[in-house]
C-alpha cells in the first residue's frame, strides 16, 4: 500500500511546515513529529519537542484534504521530522507521509483540543520579544564572564534554568515558553494570546503555538481567565 500523501491548501502552506520542520531539525538533528488530522478535514496539527526549550511547538497546515488514499480515515502518527521534510513537494504543494516510528514519551502527552479560555493581563508580543532579547542578552552576558573551562554543559544549562524558570510578569508561566515562540519564528507580528485549560498553558499566534504543563494546577497568578 503507497503512503499517505498530504495535499496542502496552497504552496505557502507547504514552505511554512517546511521552514517549521527545519527549525525543529537545527534542535535535533533525530527529531519526532506527531500529525493528527481529523478524517475529512481541512487542517493538519504538528506537534514538536524541541529538547533545549521543554515545551511543545504546535504548527498548523491547511488541507485541500487528508489523504490521497481516502479521507474517512483520520492521521495520527508519529514520524521523523527529517524525512517528512524530505518528502514536502514545493512543486506540488503535497508530502507524503513517512513510515511510523517509535514514538518518544512526549509525544504520548499532547494538550487538550477543546476546554481553552484565554488569559488577560498577559504581556503583549512587543513586551515579550523586549523581554526575550533581554533575556538573551544576560545568557551571553553571564556565559562570557565564566573562564573558558568552566563553560561546562552543566554550567550553561544552569545559568539557563534561572533565566528561563522565571515568570513573565508574575503570572506562572516561564520565560522560557516565549523564548522557544521567538527562537521557532511564531513571536512575530502584533497578535498572540495566552490560553489556558487546566494544567496546560499555549501561547498561540498566528504562525503557531507552544504549549506547557505547568502541573496539577495552572498557577496562574492572579491573572484572570475567559472563554476563548
Amino acid at each position: 500500500m503507497s503512503a499517505p500523501v498530504l495535499y496542502f491548501a496552497d504552496a505557502g502552506e507547504a514552505a511554512d511546515l517546511a521552514a517549521f520542520l527545519g527549525r525543529l531539525l537545527h534542535y535535533d538533528k533525530a527529531a519526532a513529529v506527531r500529525l493528527q488530522a481529523q478524517a475529512g478535514g481541512q487542517a493538519l496539527a504538528v506537534f514538536g519537542r524541541p529538547p533545549s526549550f521543554e515545551v511543545l511547538a504546535v504548527r498548523t497546515a491547511r488541507l485541500l484534504k487528508p489523504y490521497e488514499n481516502g479521507i474517512d480515515d483520520a492521521l495520527d502518527i508519529t514520524v521523523s521530522a527529517g524525512e517528512l521534510l524530505d518528502s514536502v513537494d514545493d512543486g506540488t504543494s503535497s508530502a507524503a507521509v513517512p513510515a511510523a516510528v517509535t514514538g518518544p514519551p512526549w509525544a504520548g502527552v499532547l494538550p487538550p483540543r477543546g476546554g481553552w479560555e484565554r488569559v488577560d493581563g498577559f504581556p503583549d508580543a512587543t513586551a515579550l520579544r523586549g523581554l526575550v532579547k533581554v533575556a538573551v542578552g544576560e545568557f551571553r552576558s553571564r556565559v562570557e564572564e565564566l573562564a573558558p573551562d568552566a563553560r561546562t554543559r552543566a554550567a550553561l544549562d544552569g545559568i539557563g534554568r534561572d533565566i528561563w524558570s522565571r515568570e513573565i510578569a508574575g503570572s506562572g508561566v516561564p520565560v522560557r515558553i516565549a523564548h522557544a515562540a521567538a527562537s521557532l519564528g511564531f513571536l512575530r507580528g502584533d497578535a498572540v494570546d495566552l490560553l489556558a485549560a487546566g494544567s496546560w498553558v499555549r501561547l498561540r499566534t498566528l504562525y503557531g503555538s507552544v504549549a506547557l504543563r505547568l502541573g496539577s494546577a495552572p498557577g496562574l497568578g492572579g491573572l484572570a481567565v475567559t472563554p476563548a
